[in-house]
């Protein structure tokens, strides 16, 4: 078997494995409400507290070439790498607060590994962010740094967890 699909298949196992719950549980009122809502989320205390939970902030960090940027002004390639940079930035904040989905998919036949894919995406909202710094990086790279305050971060997250629970199947 291939070394590179042996580590592959490793990490997928390893990222698969450490999937939890949300630290919230539905718990029915115990008095009729006017409002008529049925469940309500109720926090529970965590084993551990995350380490988004311990931050002040998050920061994220995103990069983009300037020469793979479609213009052909030098002065607009630029300003096209920083607005990629920050875009960049923005993914690697949103995988943090609402983390990752991965799917992966393997075929094997007779014992052989014949086929593995992964692909990843991630999806969320990021409000409030702040532009930290924005820096060139060698000659062709720009490099934009934002950082989200743990307060933000906690809203994004409680407001997620709200949607989420409406679209839950009745």
């Amino acid at each position: 078997m291939n070394p590179v699909r042996i580590v592959a298949l490793a990490l997928c196992a390893c990222l698969l494995s450490a999937c939890q719950a949300p630290y919230f549980a539905k718990a029915v009122n115990a008095a009729p409400s006017i409002a008529a809502q049925p469940t309500a989320l109720v926090p529970q205390a965590p084993a551990f507290v995350p380490r988004v939970e311990r931050l002040e902030s998050l920061t994220a960090t995103g990069y983009a070439v300037i020469s793979v940027q479609n213009h052909r002004n030098p002065a607009q390639q630029r300003l096209l790498a920083i607005r990629a940079a920050k875009l960049d930035a923005y993914r690697s904040l949103t995988e943090q607060v609402y983390g990752v989905r991965l799917d992966a998919n393997a075929t094997v036949a007779d014992m052989v590994v014949q086929n593995d894919t992964f692909r990843t995406r991630v999806e969320g909202v990021i409000f409030g962010a702040t532009l930290v710094s924005i820096t060139p990086s060698g000659d062709d790279t720009y490099e934009t740094t934002l950082s989200l305050d743990n307060a933000i971060v906690l809203d994004l997250r409680a407001l997620y967890l709200l949607q989420t629970v409406g679209k839950a199947p009745k």
